[in-house]
């Protein structure tokens, strides 16, 4: 246990530097724009009444919501953030940004209201310019209030930004989506733990600041402003220590070469930037990718729990490299397309779209096929006489279906519900990790679930099936974004993927993190993996 927290404990230090930087980015960008938009507030009344407004209203958008709709807005309006991805740090700090506005400019523009007119009167008999009233008088008089808009504002953006994970932005919220995936839940506490001892730190100083420019002590402003510098050096830092150095690039082995030389006029790729969706098998698969390609030498920096849009997006813009994918999920997602075809033919189809249209390498399948199932207890299956989707028409108008997050949105939900005549009492959407604590707990009666996961088994549950073939098939297939689909050494490390594992032992892997007791990290379910598969990473020559 001591050896798990310690290795945990180990990724902390550089997601809570990239954590502190998007919140004082956040909360700086938050000021910069408030100050002057409060200063014309008290101008003119009535843009008060619309800049607040404005603000309250993206304060009732969800957060993780608001981080989304960033992406295809940043994406759609390319010429107005030029150099900027639109995946990771500024869909990020934009929309905290945008979350740290109310705070700070409800209380600027209260706090300069507030300024006593008699305090006015006297700097303008004085011969005050507008100018200096405003620097000299009412911006010292309205400080305390203002700090404590920033107060606020700092401790709302350090639990928001933990919502930053999906979007591909590095920060606390990655111990927190994937303790949660992964049924870690030392990793969700040490998560968020880390992100309420920041906000309490921050907030401790912010309060220095407040109090000393309430009661006009330089001495305690200055003490308060030296803390959180020590602060977020120190957490800025701490990356830099606990960062690995570089591993040399391990001899090669005549015995397992699979691949020649690349051609010497294609650039050489040094890093590849991996992508994972939100559930346990692509946390393993990532891993698994990692160590291949890191067996070649070559550098690897991962995303993980990010959206199915968002990972697709950020491949074919060339904001990641690789990832694994399902063919049912570009079939219906991307391509627009409903069930219909044998499985060679969808991926045949996938394959050609996706080099066609989006400049994409389909790179193979992995072997093992993950389609999304309706699965019921087996007391449910044998009470109601269930075997298919076609048995649950009757008896769904007393039944309570629950999904992942995606699932309701998704074509294929829609192809079933049509295609089966289907109308449940209820449908529920909860977080993956949750939706067999539901189905067991009784808080549903028919889920849909990924046929490789390991619970299904452990959880005696039976998979309905699809007579009707109204879900396309999902083999698991390994994409290469645009950067690296060419380079001969990634392709030679990751080509020894193809159709290498069975569903059986991908269902094996990811019970072994995702059981109660005796649990795996990622990471050895990789290692357990390639060691079963008997994979060995390819000889690539060096360039």
């Amino acid at each position: 246990m001591n050896r798990a927290l310690s290795e945990l404990l180990t990724g902390l230090p550089p997601l809570l530097a990239s954590h502190i930087a998007l919140t004082l980015s956040a909360v700086t960008a938050g000021v910069v724009i408030a100050l002057p938009l409060s200063l014309a507030a008290i101008r003119w009344p009535k843009l008060a009444y619309f800049l607040l407004a404005a603000t309250t209203l993206v304060q009732t958008i969800p957060g993780l919501a608001l981080l989304a709709l960033m992406v295809p807005l940043i994406a759609a309006t390319g010429g107005l953030f030029v150099g900027a991805s639109a995946f990771g740090f500024t869909p990020a700090v934009i929309a905290l940004s945008l979350y740290a506005l109310l705070p700070i400019l409800r209380n600027a523009v209260t706090g300069l209201l507030g300024v006593d007119d008699a305090a006015v009167e006297a700097a303008r008999g004085m011969g005050m310019s507008p100018r200096q009233l405003f620097f000299d008088v009412e911006l010292p008089l309205a400080a305390p209030v203002i700090a404590a808009g920033v107060r606020t504002a700092a401790t709302w953006t350090v639990g928001a930004a933990t919502l930053a994970t999906p979007v591909g932005q590095r920060c606390l919220g990655n111990y927190i989506f994937a303790g949660l995936q992964t049924r870690n839940f030392p990793m969700v506490l040490i998560g968020v733990a880390a992100a309420s001892l920041l906000a309490l730190l921050l907030d401790l100083g912010l309060a220095g600041i407040e109090r000393g420019l309430a009661a006009r002590r330089a001495g305690l402003v200055l003490g308060a402003c030296a803390g959180l510098v020590l602060l977020l050096g120190a957490g800025l830092a701490s990356a830099q220590l606990s960062s690995p150095k570089p591993s040399a690039a391990p001899a090669e082995s005549p015995a397992t070469t699979r691949a020649t030389a690349p051609p010497e006029h294609h650039p050489a790729v040094t890093k590849v930037r991996l992508g994972a969706k939100t559930f346990t098998e692509q946390y393993i698969l990532v891993a698994v990718l990692r160590r291949l390609l890191e067996a070649q030498g070559i550098a690897v920096e991962v995303a993980e729990s990010l959206g199915s849009t968002v990972v697709f997006d950020a491949l074919r813009h060339g904001d990641i490299d690789a990832y694994v994918d399902y063919s049912g999920t570009i079939f219906a997602n991307v391509m627009k397309r409903h069930a219909g075809g044998s499985r060679w033919q969808v991926d045949a189809d996938v394959a050609a779209y996706l080099g066609r249209e989006e400049h994409v390498r389909d790179l193979g399948t992995l072997g093992f096929e993950n389609a999304y199932a309706l699965a019921v207890r087996r007391e449910t299956a044998e009470r109601l006489g269930l075997q298919s989707i076609a048995d649950l028409a009757g008896p769904a108008a007393s039944l309570r279906i629950a999904g992942d997050y995606e699932f309701f949105g998704r074509p294929e939900w829609a192809s079933v519900r049509d295609t089966y005549n289907l109308h449940f009492k209820s449908q529920t959407s909860f977080d993956p990790a949750l939706l067999y604590e539901a189905l067991l707990k009784n808080e549903s009666d028919v889920v849909a679930v990924f046929s490789s996961d390991g619970r299904i088994a452990a959880d005696n549950l039976v998979v309905l099936a699809d007579p009707a073939a109204a879900l396309p098939p999902y083999d698991a297939i390994l994409l290469l974004g645009p950067r690296v689909s060419d380079d001969a050494r990634v392709v030679c490390a990751l080509s020894v993927l193809r159709d290498s594992i069975p569903v059986e032992l991908m269902r094996q892997a990811n019970q072994s993190v995702d059981r109660a007791v005796d649990k795996a990290s990622p990471a050895q379910a990789a290692a357990w993996l390639l060691q079963q598969t008997k994979i060995a990473p390819a000889a690539c020559r060096p360039r």
